[in-house]
């Protein structure tokens, strides 16, 4: 239960950051700001691990930025997909 609810957390703290680095109004809601935070965390986690850089002393910086422009693209696909209003 503490996975679930620590990944809707992060989910839509990544979420919220990118949406807040993207350019223009992106016409998402809530849930789907949560969703495509936590697919982004989830593949920039993945990234992190490919480079090298997941685990390191104090906070994952990097880690949290190829999460940030995970969600990023998947905020991207996902208005591509469902089409701006």
């Amino acid at each position: 239960m503490g996975t679930i609810i620590g990944t809707i957390i992060t989910g839509a703290i990544i979420g919220a950051i990118a949406r807040f680095f993207m350019r223009g109004r992106q016409n998402i809601s809530i849930l789907w700001t949560i969703i495509c935070g936590a697919v982004g965390a989830a593949v920039g986690n993945w990234a992190a691990v490919q480079l090298g850089v997941a685990a390191t002393a104090g906070i994952d910086w990097m880690r949290w930025i190829l999460s940030v422009f995970a969600a990023m693209l998947t905020i991207s696909l996902y208005l591509g997909m469902t089409g701006r209003k």
